[in-house]
């Protein structure tokens, strides 16, 4: 399937579209000033060790401390050694308050926890990841078992012919390394020592707190991760930045210089196919499909729940039809949602309901054949006895919404605030405790207009009789710059 990779670029913003047939797939934004962190490796300072929770904070300059796991902290394993065979070793005997290490972020913040980080460090290159604590090769899952033999062995012999001035390490051979010839291979394993050597030099000379490695910008990311053999253009809408990215390619992703393109049309390049307008549907609840039924995805700081509904479609056959074909629809759908708006952790989706086992069966094989393109890792479950089906997909950075939105003042985040009476009845309930404490001459309600309308309407009468109850007078004034159900009771 051909791919075309669109980046809008502006001095406080980067913003990528990845585009297959003329449809978003996916969507990445980087801001100057909110950077993302995974990848970055800094030196941390422990500041606290939670042996109960088996974790220690970690502060590495950030306004949150950042955490770390035992199942994160590297150890060294003898030859032929896999981590289930080595005892587990408490953290408290491991780190200890004050002790300075290098970590790395693995997890960006994510609402109010803090960076996730890792004792094991990695250096991502175009065709390999570098391990530079560790003495093996690795190959990606995702290369052709017949393949991977081969390439482990070039890979080994390589390292030892560039090695001799240059640090040892282990790699990984990323999925982009099966068809690399040996100099791709060599310019890698040269560019990732190179890059570990200013690491570990910036390590011995620096405070703890400092960042010693930073990942490369989103747009580098871009021609290192993202591009395929599928891809067929990369147009960049500003010509600085195609300068730049020429010349990073050069260096580290020669074949990919050529489908570079500076793009200048009139229309903004992400008006070719409407992205402003699916960035503005994909951070919205209800997804339509064609067919006339739509999606509902409500996305929580633990979770994100899709339900699927019918809506409009009728179908033109049988109802069992209608909902097997709703359901085919949906799977596909949401499985570009998933990708779209960057959900991630636990997935739970509410197929409607079928009654026949090989309509549930097609509609999985339906939603794993489509999540098999999403470039982060996803395991959908099996329909659970209430005809649920659970997903994870991995979460490293913030979601779509969780980047560009923020919790509503009104409603704080909960999507709901008090009707107008139950307001009304509060602000009564309010000035009732306050008359039995206080003795002011005269309470004052600042509330919303529709309030106060209230309170001088329907509930007049109810308002004049608190009012003759406690003695005093009630005046009103509206505001129509607080929320619908925020309120002041002010004593005169």
């Amino acid at each position: 399937m051909q791919e075309d990779i669109l980046v809008n670029w502006s001095p406080q913003e980067t913003r990528v579209a990845l585009v297959e047939q003329g449809v978003v797939q996916e969507l990445h934004i980087e801001r100057t000033v909110e950077r993302g962190r995974v990848g970055n490796i800094y030196l941390g300072r422990v500041i606290r060790v939670l042996p109960g929770m088996q974790s220690a904070f970690v502060d590495i300059g950030l306004e949150r401390s950042a955490f770390l796991h035992v199942a994160d902290l590297w150890r060294e394993r003898g030859e032929g050694e896999r981590e289930a065979d080595v005892a587990p070793v408490p953290i408290e005997k491991r780190v200890f308050e004050g002790q300075t290490l290098m970590v790395q972020v693995v997890k960006d913040p994510i609402g109010s926890k803090g960076a996730r980080l890792s004792t094991q460090i990695s250096i991502a290159g175009r065709v390999l990841v570098y391990l530079p604590q560790d003495r093996r090769v690795g190959v990606s899952q995702r290369i052709p078992s017949e393949a991977r033999e081969a390439l482990r062995t070039r890979v080994q012999a390589l390292v030892v012919e560039v090695a001799t001035e240059a640090p040892a390490g282990g790699f990984i051979v990323r999925t982009h390394a099966e068809g690399a010839t040996d100099d791709e291979l060599r310019r890698d394993i040269a560019y990732l020592h190179s890059v570990w050597a200013r690491v570990r030099d910036a390590g011995g000379r620096e405070a703890a707190g400092s960042l010693l490695y930073q990942d490369l910008s989103l747009a580098q990311r871009v021609l290192r991760d993202l591009v395929g053999d599928e891809t067929t253009s990369i147009r960049v809408d500003s010509r600085e930045q195609l300068r730049a990215l020429t010349t990073f390619a050069e260096q580290f992703t020669p074949a990919v210089t050529e489908r570079l393109a500076h793009y200048d049309g009139e229309r903004p390049i992400f008006e070719l196919f409407n992205i402003d307008e699916e960035i503005a549907h994909a951070l919205g609840r209800r997804v339509e499909l064609k067919s006339g039924g739509y999606l509902i995805v409500d996305q929580t700081e633990a979770l994100t729940t899709i339900d699927v509904n019918t809506g409009g479609f009728v179908g033109a056959r049988s109802f069992d039809d209608t909902i097997f074909k709703t359901n085919l629809e949906a799977a596909q759908a949401i499985a570009r949602q998933l990708r779209l708006r960057n959900l991630g952790g636990i997935i739970v989706v509410d197929f409607i309901d079928m009654a026949q086992a090989e309509h549930q069966q097609a509609v999985l094989l339906e939603l794993r054949k489509r999540v098999a393109r999403d470039r982060v890792k996803t395991h959908v479950g099996e329909f659970s006895p209430l005809g649920l089906v659970e997903m994870t997909r991995k979460r490293t950075r913030e979601s779509l919404a969780q980047r560009l939105c923020q919790p509503c003042a009104q409603c704080g985040g909960s999507g709901r605030v008090r009707t107008v009476r139950t307001v009304v009845y509060d602000i009564l309930r309010e000035i009732l405790r306050e008359a039995r404490q206080f003795e002011p001459k005269e309470f004052r309600v600042v509330a919303a207009p529709a309030v106060v309308e209230m309170l001088l309407g329907e509930e007049s009468q109810h308002l004049a009789g608190l009012s003759d109850f406690i003695g005093k007078p009630i005046a009103l004034r509206a505001d129509g710059t607080i929320g619908p159900d925020q309120y002041d009771i002010v004593l005169l």
